[in-house]
């Protein structure tokens, strides 16, 4: 037996990685607690809570530009099963206005190994991030996600913002014969001085 602290807690909750509904508006009663009956499943949850609670986060620094942060997350025996990778940037440069050197950090991206993901370590990079950022004086941290890397942002505290801009697409076709046009047809148009055909109702 286990207790149930979130939806991915219960296997029952077949909508938890796809929809932020609200309990209201669940499909189902969560129950309290919950088990396993498959001995193999229940042995690799267990696993993976271990591992789960052994994972360390730090920065690194060496070889790591001014203005950028590299979050790892390890192992104890130093292997590493997670990573997050952000920069700042400057809002004088990037609207064009003397605005007081103010600066916002960019998350470029958070990556967590496959047999360790829905455990909390993206959150807790995200979340160190976001410390490491406060205690710089920066006041902001922006986001560009796709699939569920949005309801994950979303889920550590990120909102959307409807003002920003669209990512749009452009995509060259190749080149393809253009189709005849109905009005010039080898049936209707004769060459220059010519008569016209039968039927020419020219």
């Amino acid at each position: 037996m286990r207790e149930v602290r979130t939806l991915k807690d219960w296997p029952g909750a077949w909508w938890a990685h796809w929809y932020s509904l609200p309990p209201e508006q669940w499909p189902l009663r969560v129950p309290d607690v919950t088990y396993d009956l498959d001995r193999g499943r229940r042995d690799e949850r267990r696993v993976r809570v271990r591992l789960r609670d052994a994972v360390r986060i730090r920065r690194v620094v060496d070889g790591v530009p001014p203005g950028c942060w590299r979050l790892v997350a390890e192992l104890p025996d130093g292997d590493l099963v997670g990573e997050l990778r952000a920069h700042e940037r400057s809002l004088d440069l990037l609207y064009g206005e003397s605005l007081g050197d103010r600066r916002e950090v960019v998350l470029d991206g958070v990556v967590v190994a496959p047999p360790l993901r829905l455990l909390g370590i993206g959150r807790k990079l995200v979340t160190r991030l976001a410390a490491e950022t406060r205690r710089a004086g920066l006041g902001a941290i922006r986001a560009v996600a796709e699939f569920g890397g949005a309801g994950f942002l979303r889920a550590c505290g990120y909102r959307t913002e409807d003002h920003r801009p669209v990512a749009l697409c452009l995509e060259h076709r190749p080149p393809s014969a253009s189709p005849a046009s109905p009005l010039a047809s080898p049936a209707s148009v004769g060459k220059p001085g010519e008569p016209a055909a039968p039927g020419d109702t020219r």
